[in-house]
């Protein structure tokens, strides 16, 4: 079939296998580009499909020929109907990484269940043994609790006033001012249990328990601050809420692990266009701001370049992990330049329709957007036909 982008709101309903091949392969040669790095050897990641997960498995691989099981939860091809993104990609990976020699597996389910968790760590045991790095990158609006089997629909919204500032539709360029209203005790207690540290700590109890961590594994889940503009709705809100607790379950999980010399991390990345952060108000426009200033820099970073910088000289150095007063990881330390800082905020104050094409990156913002599902690649033939029902070879499918 021919495969064109279709679009609703934030979401492109369509992905492009071929594409997506290039965009995976894009980000290999980067990893390969910068040279080894003296890391993790026998990786799991948690989300490994897309954005910062994806770019931790790629990392993982290419850059410290590590034996890498991802998991995710992706829509497989049905016939005139593409597969999600993540599924192509995590294809694109594999057929990369048997080429080059490298052991990888996949697991599709919902990460949150037990019944994933133990179909892993099954395959941990015969295959790999022990995993040395684990990897927690979900991004769900939604979880399904494994023990009360209660769902819980995490909300963006902000904690005690209402919420009004600019927003970009960032396919048309309109900007607009929106308006949320403040959250109830309930929407922050169910965004808590569906983006807090919960599940990442089940993994590891489950992981540690069933003797499949090496003496000295390493877990990193990842996080973001932002800037004041988008404290009141990200930070200060219901998701900010989330991310504190995530990261104090980064000290809890790190006690768990003393026993085997373990230590988990929280990363604090930078503003990326993702599937998750196109859909919340604000953050286009923040980023389509930011990365007009970065790239003039020259310190723009995508996923892929913020994850390998994160393993080549934070995780693996040799040396101390530096961390910040609250113990995380700043890889987003570029972009919360001081001075990056007030050169967007200064331009947030005049940001129109009209001057955005002028004083923002928009046309960036749309073809990161566009890329994440395998639109807009150079040296891939869009009009020609395209066979959308490739398949994982050797996927584990789990089903509850």
């Amino acid at each position: 079939m021919i495969i064109e982008p279709r679009m609703r709101g934030f979401i492109c309903l369509t992905s492009h296998p071929k594409g997506c091949e290039k965009n995976v392969l894009n980000q290999i040669d980067y990893v390969k580009s910068k040279g080894a790095i003296d890391g993790p050897k026998k990786v799991l990641v948690i989300g490994a499909s897309t954005g910062f997960g994806l770019a931790s498995r790629i990392t993982s691989a290419f850059g410290s020929d590590a034996a890498t099981i991802g998991v995710f939860f992706e829509k497989a091809p049905a016939e005139g109907k593409t597969a999600s993104p993540g599924y192509y990609n995590s294809l694109a990976f594999e057929a990369a990484a048997g080429k080059a020699g490298l052991y990888a597996k996949s697991i599709n389910g919902d990460a949150f269940s037990n019944e994933v968790k133990e179909q892993t760590i099954d395959l941990i045991k015969a295959d790999l043994g022990q995993i040395d790095l684990v990897i927690y990158s979900l991004a769900s609006p939604v979880r399904q609790h494994p023990v009360t089997g209660v769902l819980h629909r995490s909300v963006l919204k902000p904690i005690g006033d209402t919420f009004t500032d600019k927003t970009v539709d960032f396919h048309t360029g309109i900007v607009s001012d929106v308006t949320i209203t403040p959250c109830s005790d309930e929407d922050i207690a169910n965004t808590v249990e569906v983006m807090g540290g919960e599940d990442w700590a089940m993994w590891m109890d489950a992981l540690l328990n069933a003797g499949v961590l090496a003496d000295g594994a390493m877990t990193v889940a990842y996080s973001y601050i932002g800037p004041k503009v988008t404290e009141p709705v990200y930070r200060k809100g219901t998701i900010g809420m989330a991310k504190d607790h995530l990261e104090a379950t980064a000290f809890k999980i790190t006690d768990d692990l003393a026993k085997i010399g373990g230590k988990a991390f929280v990363s604090v990345n930078k503003a990326l266009v993702t599937q998750a952060s196109s859909a919340i108000p604000v953050i286009p426009l923040y980023i389509s701001l930011l990365y007009k200033i970065m790239k003039a820099e020259g310190t723009h970073e995508g996923c892929i370049e913020q994850i390998q910088r994160l393993f080549s000289a934070r995780l693996y150095t040799n040396g101390t992990i530096p961390v910040d007063e609250k113990g995380r990881i700043r890889i987003d330390d570029w972009e919360m330049n001081p001075e990056v800082q007030k050169e967007v905020a200064e331009l947030w104050k005049g940001a129109t329709t009209e001057n955005l094409t002028a004083i923002g990156d928009l046309a960036g913002y749309k073809s990161d957007f566009l890329n994440l599902f395998g639109f807009g690649f150079d040296g891939v033939d869009y009009a020609a036909e395209a066979n959308e029902m490739v398949e994982i070879p050797g996927l584990i499918t789990v089903v509850k």
